[in-house]
């Protein structure tokens, strides 16, 4: 029994020295699964920069891992060293992934310490600016009158647009379906929407509020619960729930997240951290100007946050197994 308290006080001892230590001379990389200069990637060099004031003597900085639809990135922190110096910043995608990928070499509510969410960011649903409809009721008549020979963008398996878009034909009641046309990217995606080669597609604020704003695409809708009264270009167009899709309340949020195992004095250092950073009036102002906003409620806290995350998966997985369409 002494030898039990014994190694039970050395260890308790031994993880508060780590976390005192902690981060040292090594940099603690926050790895996004996606390409650099995407929406996520933005996220995670603001939120670099942010945490570095935060902890004293620390180098946060931002590796892109990308590919199979953020999974390879999402798979190298799991598997990484769990000693808080190899982060994940994943999206959406975090709930995705599982039911779009049958085989995942990982598992998202099992093998992370979840840190907290960071933002939220809307989508909004957008068409090609030849499409005769103007409002989202006319566009859901000019669906169904054009049954069969629609298409639908999106920027690639398990991106913000496939994930969106996924979900409101889910909830759409047409039950014709539509092409569905997948891209490289957000960029490829949106400049096929705009050259009029793809009808439609639902994306993030970040990538259509400009080309809303200069005519360039037609919007129709937002997928918030209720309408963004206070954004500048977005207050105009309703939300999807308010057109009759019920609950439906869909936002491309980010949260941040370590290999399980991590110390709970270091992964409560990174939660004080980014609690901090979420108050800091230069990265909210910085996530105002990329359309998002931070999180303030309780999801900030770890357990809050793995408890919507494993929400969204039900969600996620009940939409993607009604279409039948898998990553693998």
């Amino acid at each position: 029994m002494k030898q039990w308290i014994a190694l039970a006080t050395l260890a308790a001892v031994s993880a508060g020295a780590y976390a005192q230590a902690f981060p040292g001379n090594k940099p603690v990389a926050i790895v996004v699964p996606f390409a650099a200069g995407g929406p996520t990637d933005r996220v995670a060099r603001d939120l670099a920069e942010a945490m570095r004031k935060q902890i004293p003597g620390s180098n946060f900085v931002v590796e892109n891992t990308v590919g199979a639809g953020g999974t390879i990135g999402a798979n190298r922190v799991a598997k990484a060293a769990p000693d808080g110096h190899t982060l994940l910043l994943f999206h959406i995608g975090m709930a995705a992934t599982p039911a779009l990928y049958r085989k995942l070499s990982y598992k998202p509510l099992e093998d992370f310490e979840y840190l907290g969410m960071v933002n939220d960011v809307p989508m909004t649903l957008v068409g090609k600016p030849q499409l005769p409809a103007n409002t989202y009721r006319d566009f859901e008549n000019y669906i169904r009158a054009n049954a069969g020979k629609l298409n639908i963008a999106h920027a690639g398996l398990g991106s913000a647009s496939h994930i969106c878009g996924l979900l409101w034909q889910t909830n759409l009641q047409s039950k014709e379906a539509m092409t569905t046309i997948p891209f490289g990217g957000t960029g490829p995606a949106m400049t096929a929407l705009i050259g009029g080669q793809v009808d439609m597609m639902c994306d993030q604020t970040t990538s259509t509020t400009a080309q809303i704003e200069g005519g360039r695409i037609k919007a129709f809708a937002v997928t918030t619960a209720k309408p963004l009264s206070n954004h500048p270009v977005l207050k105009h167009y309703p939300s999807l729930q308010e057109m009759g899709m019920k609950n439906f309340n869909l936002t491309i949020w980010h949260g941040l997240y370590a290999p399980k195992g991590t110390p709970p004095a270091v992964t409560k250092m990174l939660n004080d951290a980014l609690k901090k950073v979420l108050k800091d009036s230069e990265f909210v102002k910085k996530n105002e100007n990329l359309g998002a906003l931070v999180v303030t409620d309780n999801r900030t806290d770890p357990a809050e946050h793995k408890k919507f995350v494993a929400a969204e998966m039900l969600k996620i997985k009940a939409a993607v197994d009604a279409a039948g369409k898998y990553a693998d």
